[in-house]
């Protein structure tokens, strides 16, 4: 009889534990969002003074246009070199 008595109280431990967790699982999300201030507001403003600094990005993305169609001619180059010199040397073991 004690032990059923223990396993019920066990039971309603972990109930009251999970609405606990439940509880605080909701709790925390709502807490985040949260309105900035003005400081946040001011930090995240547009800077006039780095516009110049925040070109780079079209010239990066140009850059990776190019190093990637670079690339794809180089391997091809390579695959064609490979296939003439198998073709090659094909053709002298026929001869």
């Amino acid at each position: 009889m004690a032990f059923l008595l223990n396993k019920s109280t066990l039971a309603s431990h972990f109930r009251s534990t999970s609405q606990k967790t439940e509880d605080l699982v909701s709790f925390s999300r709502r807490g985040f969002h949260v309105e900035p201030g003005t400081r946040e507001k001011a930090l995240l403003a547009e800077d006039s003074a780095l516009k110049p600094f925040k070109s780079y990005k079209q010239s990066v993305k140009k850059l990776r246009k190019f190093g990637d169609v670079l690339t794809i001619v180089v391997v091809a180059g390579c695959c064609y070199e490979i296939y003439v010199k198998a073709a090659i040397r094909e053709e002298a073991r026929k001869q």
